[in-house]
């Protein structure tokens, strides 16, 4: 354990900063109504002595996956959306999801969403939750690669640094 002192801290440094920027991706994209999903943001760097081997592993709610990569709708789809694998079907129940849960009713609340009918007057949000579940799944989630981007952007650097680190743990080992 002793010699992968200073990869661990690269590893470290390396995650806190892909963290930071994805949270700051999930911002400036008003991805981060509730701030749930940037504070569930965690990662984990494993080490284990017998093996020579690092492992680091990034952590979100489980929803993270699909508003990174996005997924695609029944009937249209987003152009980023190209490449996940993520798709609804036919027959997924997102209005009976509504029905049960009111999701997206809160959320429309939280937005300040609500619809009018041809006088004028403000439908429910309930009844905007629902019409937001039949639309998301006909056009799908749009993929905004807060955490691909955010990895991307750490991963530029992390190479030099990795190196030297693992070096200056080897050059440490062999001077004992």
């Amino acid at each position: 354990m002793q010699k992968k002192i200073e990869e661990i801290k690269v590893l470290n440094k390396f995650a806190k900063n892909v963290i930071r920027i994805a949270r700051i991706r999930l911002a400036r994209n008003k991805m981060n109504a509730t701030k749930d999903l940037a504070n569930s943001l965690k990662y984990l760097v494993i080490s284990k002595l017998s093996s020579a081997v690092t492992s680091l592993k990034f952590f979100g709610l489980d929803y993270w996956y699909y508003q990174d990569q996005g997924v695609k709708g029944t009937k249209s789809s987003y152009i980023q959306n190209t490449k996940t694998k993520a798709k609804y079907k036919e027959s997924s129940n997102l209005i009976g999801l509504e029905a049960k849960t009111g999701t997206f009713a809160a959320f429309a609340k939280r937005k300040g969403l609500q619809p009018r009918n041809k006088k004028g007057q403000f439908g429910s949000y309930k009844t905007m939750g629902f019409i937001l579940a039949n639309s998301i799944k006909q056009k799908g989630i749009p993929a905004n690669f807060f955490f691909s981007k955010a990895l991307d952007k750490g991963l530029e650097s992390l190479p030099q640094e990795y190196v030297k680190a693992i070096v200056r743990d080897n050059l440490t080992l062999t001077k004992k």
